[in-house]
């Protein structure tokens, strides 16, 4: 039986008074505090501030909801919410620590990527369409990897791959697709823009619960960014689009350490 946790590390905003943002680690005083949460999760909490120590309390965690509810966005999110919820219980779903299952893709140059040919290095990935017309969706999670791309230069292709895999893969063709990535300077070589059979990008996007289907030409879809460590398993797989670059870094930062 694995020991009960007695900490977590938290990737947080400034606390006015106390500290700045940063990342670290905050001890619990009861391993309850920490059940239901993982890797990748937004939380909220108390933190106890003593004269010699710290610590963290009522530990919730935040469900994702889109902070622009333009009443496009809140539409559009109210319609895939029952979807997604029934897609985060799928058996099919890799939970935090288990190998993510094989799957071969296309990238932008028509080659095609295998993920277990990526095993030794770092693998970021999310899920995208290059017809998304909200900003604050797609090309956000784009743009947070133009920023990893920028932040580990000298770690990407032989250490940290990127993969951006497309749910809509009948109009994202690698023609498409290689346009799209020319938008972020995108090195071809460790920044893979994917589509593929439209069977095979489905059960993709069930291994990391993303769900999408077409609406008025457009595509409702949940967000989730996924981070798998040297060996192929799922370190966290971040939901939504309320983190920052600097945080998705920092997550990357230490599956790189290990």
């Amino acid at each position: 039986m694995a020991a009960a946790r007695t900490s977590f590390l938290v990737s947080h905003d400034a606390i006015p008074g106390t500290m700045g943002s940063m990342t670290m680690e905050f001890p619990v005083r009861h391993a309850e505090d920490l059940a239901g949460v993982d890797a990748g999760m937004t939380v909220e909490f108390s933190l106890v501030v003593g004269k010699t120590s710290g610590y963290a309390e009522n530990v919730r965690i935040r469900p994702y909801e889109s902070v622009e509810q333009d009443p496009l966005t809140a539409r559009r999110l109210k319609l895939f919410k029952d979807r997604t919820a029934a897609a985060a219980s799928s058996p099919k779903l890799v939970a935090a620590g288990q190998p993510v299952p094989d799957f071969t893709l296309t990238d932008q140059r028509r080659r095609p990527v295998t993920l277990s040919a990526l095993r030794g290095k770092v693998v970021v990935v999310n899920l995208t369409y290059t017809s998304c017309a909200l900003p604050q969706f797609c090309f956000r999670t784009a743009n947070h990897f133009g920023v990893l791309q920028r932040r580990f230069k000298n770690k990407m292709g032989r250490d940290l791959v990127l993969l951006t895999v497309t749910f809509d893969p009948v109009r994202d063709q690698p023609e498409r697709l290689a346009d799209y990535a020319s938008q972020w300077n995108a090195d071809p070589a460790s920044w893979h823009f994917l589509t593929g059979a439209v069977p095979v990008v489905r059960a993709v996007c069930e291994l990391f619960g993303v769900d999408y289907f077409p609406d008025e030409g457009l595509m409702e879809h949940s967000l989730h960014t996924a981070v798998l460590d040297r060996q192929g398993r799922l370190v966290a797989n971040v939901e939504g689009n309320q983190f920052t670059s600097a945080q998705l870094g920092d997550l990357v930062s230490e599956a790189l350490a290990h």
